[in-house]
């Protein structure tokens, strides 16, 4: 789904639930579920494809390739966390262009050092704000119609009043978006809130602060991300179901629910193609 589409429902006053995929099975699990927008991580991304932590590992091939299999199997508006945008603003340019290519509908561009680590882990540091600037409106003269979610990680580095002049600064290079990473209070947040420009949170589900959507929406934020709730389901789901095959060598009574096979065919178009396949049999 296109960029316009994104922001048509942005211009709906419902406060938009973006949950975190890494593949496009989950995508299209997700889309089942009635969500209307989606997130590839930086660390789903990595987790799910790499299995490494969220330390850079992935360049921008592997992320425009994930971007391109997953706008190609579900049509749901795909955020796309391109980290610091792989190197410096003429990067940046080229990272906007390969991924609009691919389908994103909108791209979140930081202002971390490289290599880049986890928004929620110790040790990051940011760069200067002139060049943060600097690409963030580099990816707006680069882009044609997808949104950019310009993040500062300068909360944690440098402070709060620092980071909101961080963000007032990428709100004048042209994002449409703004992300300030990592607050741990809902009093940071509620400042953070009084930015002028419209506003995405990270929901990381282990906190803190530990706050509901709702709970953010009546603070004014416009997008709220889940990026890896999904993918710590599924590992730990995993995990159990494995457990239990190697110990009693049967999937029987697993102690997870596991999917009917049919599920799966369904899920994944199987009726629809083998229509097509008998519609198309014998033609030349």
């Amino acid at each position: 789904m296109s960029a316009a589409a994104l922001k048509a429902r942005l211009a709906d006053p419902r406060f938009l639930l973006a949950p975190g995929v890494a593949d496009p099975l989950t995508a299209l699990i997700a889309a089942e579920a009635g969500h209307q927008a989606l997130f590839l991580s930086g660390a789903g991304l990595s987790f799910a494809q790499f299995a490494r932590p969220d330390l850079g590992f992935h360049g921008l091939a592997d992320l425009a390739e994930s971007t391109r299999r997953i706008t190609s199997r579900c049509a749901l508006p795909l955020i796309v966390d391109a980290d610091t945008g792989f190197g410096n603003a003429l990067n940046v340019a080229d990272t906007v262009a390969r991924l609009e290519a691919t389908g994103a509908a909108a791209i979140v561009l930081e202002d971390q050092t490289a290599p880049k680590r986890c928004g929620h882990l110790a040790g990051k540091s940011v760069i200067p704000l002139p060049e943060a600037a600097g690409k963030i409106a580099a990816a707006v003269a680069a882009r044609r119609a997808t949104l950019i979610i310009a993040r500062t990680d300068a909360l944690a580095v440098e402070g709060l009043e620092p980071a909101l002049t961080r963000a007032r600064a990428y709100a004048a290079a042209g994002a449409d978006l703004i992300f300030v990473e990592a607050p741990l209070h809902r009093a940071t947040l509620s400042t953070i809130a009084t930015l002028p420009a419209p506003l995405v949170v990270n929901m990381v589900e282990a906190g803190p602060p530990t706050l509901s959507a709702a709970d953010v929406a009546a603070l004014g934020f416009r997008i709220a991300l889940f990026p890896v709730m999904a993918l710590r389901a599924q590992v730990a789901a995993a995990r159990a179901a494995l457990a239990h095959l190697h110990a009693a060598g049967t999937p029987a009574a697993a102690p997870v629910p596991l999917a009917p096979f049919a599920d799966l065919n369904s899920l994944t178009g199987l009726d629809s193609l083998l229509a097509d396949a008998d519609r198309f049999k014998g033609t030349s």
